[in-house]
């Protein structure tokens, strides 16, 4: 790396406009960065006026961050590649089905020696069917070792600087305190952990359970069963890594990406509050995410089918009837009031556990 770490931030919707007001704060007060932040921003018309020369002028992202003010040194760049060449750090926080493309415009146009950091919560479709990590789809299409953040951490309150804390996965603990530093504030507090594949599993799953959350409050059942929905949830994505990616720590899941992302997201966020109105208006997810979403994606439904996928494959939707059950909801294969009848006969409700 150079001198001064330079760093971009590549997206900038809800949860990358929050993270650009801490990241351009630490950038231009600690000595070790470079002041100015490059912003990628996908270019649209807001009222006449382009939306980057709106954020550089009156430093808002009036379209997916209103009303916060982001540091002056955060510059808004709509060329992808001219925002990223010269960057020692690329932070990715842009919607998951658009990582292949951007890599794909960025391939050998950074530096040889940079490293990312992802922030999506969510998985891809791998070729021929099932998941694929997106830190997995950065490395293997930019050649560049990339680390993940994941945590209880809606963007809105992260932009309101109530407090809240977050994980960062890193495998290369010299690189570790540089990307602490960079998104460490008085108000979001970082742990670094090396469990790389559990800190970005978690933030994909638990958007699926988030959804059960959802559909659980539209049919006003209460706080004991959205409690019961968190519970088997966290078991079934303890689960689910320990078939896929074994090796993972189980400390990780009780980190802000584990527990702490589980029930953030099942009391707040789109997926829960989009599940919600799915039970009580009837209307589709699809209509539902245009309605209520000005323009940003919902994840939960598409995690649930790519997971669904996997499970079908290797026989086990029975093992998960949680995932199972809402990937049905999702797609009209099941009612919303058929989550419970799914989940009484979990097998966790059957085993014996032998406590020591």
């Amino acid at each position: 790396m150079s001198d001064k770490v330079k760093v971009c931030i590549v997206g900038s919707g809800n949860w990358g406009s929050a993270i650009a007001k801490i990241v351009g704060a630490n950038a231009a007060k600690l000595p070790q960065y470079d002041e100015r932040v490059t912003m990628y921003v996908y270019e649209e018309m807001i009222e006449g006026k382009k939306l980057t020369e709106i954020i550089n002028t009156t430093h808002e992202n009036v379209k997916y961050l209103p009303g916060h003010k982001l540091p002056p040194n955060v510059v808004a760049v709509p060329d992808i590649v001219e925002a990223a060449k010269d960057a020692d750090i690329l932070i990715f926080v842009v919607p998951h089905q658009f990582i292949r493309n951007f890599c794909g415009s960025l391939l050998g146009k950074i530096k040889p020696t940079a490293t990312a950091i992802s922030l999506i919560k969510g998985f891809d479709v791998a070729e021929g069917g099932g998941i694929d990590l997106i830190s997995h789809i950065i490395t293997r299409h930019l050649k560049i070792p990339c680390s993940v953040l994941m945590g209880a951490n809606l963007a809105n309150e992260v932009a309101e600087e109530k407090f809240c804390e977050t994980t960062i996965g890193c495998r290369d603990m010299k690189l570790a305190p540089i990307l602490r530093d960079l998104f460490q504030a008085h108000h979001f507090r970082v742990v670094v952990v090396d469990d790389v594949d559990a800190v970005e599993v978690c933030g994909a799953l638990k958007n699926i359970v988030a959804c059960g959350a959802g559909f659980v409050d539209g049919l006003a059942l209460g706080d004991n069963t959205k409690a019961a929905v968190i519970r088997l949830g966290l078991m079934e994505m303890i689960k689910f890594v320990d078939i896929f990616y074994p090796g993972s720590k189980l400390s990780t899941f009780f980190e802000s990406c584990g527990v702490a992302d589980l029930i953030t997201t099942c009391y707040g966020g789109r997926n829960r509050r989009v599940s919600e109105a799915f039970v009580k208006t009837g209307k589709s997810i699809k209509e539902l995410e245009q309605e209520m979403l000005n323009g940003q994606k919902l994840q939960g439904p598409i995690t649930a089918e790519e997971v669904n996928y996997m499970l079908k494959n290797k026989n086990m939707e029975n093992k998960f009837p949680l995932f199972t059950a809402i990937h049905k909801i999702c797609t009209n294969q099941l009612k919303p009031a058929d989550l419970i009848d799914n989940i009484r006969n979990h097998p966790e409700h059957m085993e014996f556990h032998q406590r020591n």
